[in-house]
């Protein structure tokens, strides 16, 4: 087999490898993304507040992004407001919208990726 057939298939493989990879990943955050647990934040004084809901396009729009950021910096705590057990957190930080993320005095409620990169850091 000459070294072109072999760099070629070598590089198919990785390609394969590389998308089956992704695709697996992608399903990953979205399996991540539909969980409802309760969030108690007095576990979590000081990090970044991620209120959505799994239904809500904006939220899927960028949960994607946060996440991955999260798995490297370990400071957001994602809150899924159509878990019923979550929605007291509206009064407690007046939320009107989601995506909403609060860090400290800081808040953004939407999808433009500078004010979230403002927020979360990166």
């Amino acid at each position: 087999m000459t070294l072109i057939k072999r760099v070629g298939k070598a590089l198919a493989v990785i390609v394969v490898v590389l998308a089956v990879g992704g695709f697996a990943s992608h399903q990953y955050v979205n399996h991540v993304e539909k969980q409802r647990p309760i969030v108690t934040l007095a576990k979590h004084p000081k990090k970044v507040l991620f209120f959505y809901r799994d239904d809500c396009p904006d939220c899927q729009a960028i949960f994607h992004r946060i996440y991955w950021h999260n798995v490297i910096s370990h400071n957001v705590v994602f809150i899924n407001m159509n878990q019923s057990q979550n929605r007291h957190y509206i009064q407690q930080y007046q939320l009107t919208s989601v995506p909403t993320l609060i860090h400290g005095k800081q808040r953004y409620a939407g999808t433009k990726q500078s004010q979230i990169k403002q927020i979360v850091g990166d």
